[in-house]
């Protein structure tokens, strides 16, 4: 997606690739971090409420229309903060909803970006977010399988995956993301891959691209990853979508042939 301060832009081109995603067969669906609304901060935490419901609404009515999963990773929610804190803090949510319209699972983004991006742009996330209580959180469902949502900068904190993959038991992992161009061109398949490979899971990673407001830009290429590390598919630098399939055969033979989610010796 290319999401911008357009909410009701956003989420009518939200609506309209879940619907292509469905008709193309897809029975899992995730939209990208910020998905409802891209821009300056101080507009979003004065909207966050406005923003965090009609994004819910969103995902709930498009599960339910479809009949599919869908993952919205992340909206921004109010944060509950010790009284008088003069900042108007948020959460950071991927929030799945099932094909019933009920939602099933929702992860707080644990790793916030504060970073200094040679391209001139500074992002301090702590500034106005307030991390997750550090629990992964997977959904496991007869036939879905059992999935774990991440968000965007947790890409690069392999013990979450770890955790995710060896004591959640997942078969698949969201990692919904707003990548910065610079970083992205570097880091994003990379880390996508990596994740993927030394999980031996699948890596669903739905994604911003392009200029949202005045130098932020996302890198794109939405993409999934199969547990060997291959790139099954992606969705380049224009909107639109990647698919995949998740074959648990597939998954099973790569857990055989390279076990290492049996060789497991930290964290135990």
């Amino acid at each position: 997606m290319n999401s911008t301060a357009a909410l009701a832009a956003n989420l009518r081109q939200a609506r309209e690739l879940i619907g292509a995603a469905a008709t193309a067969g897809a029975r899992l669906i995730g939209l990208p971090e910020y998905f409802a609304f891209l821009g300056p901060e101080p507009e979003l935490r004065s909207r966050a409420r406005e923003i965090a419901q009609a994004g819910k609404q969103l995902l709930a009515e498009s599960a339910q229309q479809h009949g599919v999963f869908v993952m919205g990773g992340a909206i921004r929610v109010p944060a509950t903060v010790s009284e008088g804190d003069p900042v108007q803090r948020v959460l950071n949510s991927a929030r799945l909803f099932g094909p019933d319209g009920q939602e099933r699972a929702c992860y707080d983004k644990i790793h916030l970006f504060d970073v200094d991006i040679p391209d001139g742009v500074r992002y301090r996330e702590s500034d106005y977010t307030v991390p997750g209580n550090a629990e992964p959180v997977a959904y496991a469902d007869p036939q879905l399988g059992t999935v774990g949502l991440t968000i965007c900068y947790d890409l690069r904190f392999a013990e979450l995956y770890g955790a995710l993959a060896a004591d959640q038991h997942a078969d698949a992992i969201f990692a919904p993301a707003a990548f910065t161009a610079f970083t992205g061109t570097a880091h994003w398949e990379l880390l996508v891959r990596t994740r993927a490979v030394e999980n031996t899971c699948y890596l669903i990673a739905p994604a911003q691209t392009g200029t949202h407001y005045g130098k932020r830009a996302s890198y794109g290429h939405a993409m999934i990853a199969d547990p060997w590390g291959d790139v099954l598919s992606d969705a380049g630098t224009e909107p639109g979508f990647a698919l995949a399939t998740i074959d648990p055969a597939r998954l099973q033979s790569v857990r055989a042939r390279v076990p290492t989610h049996t060789h497991r010796r930290l964290g135990r």
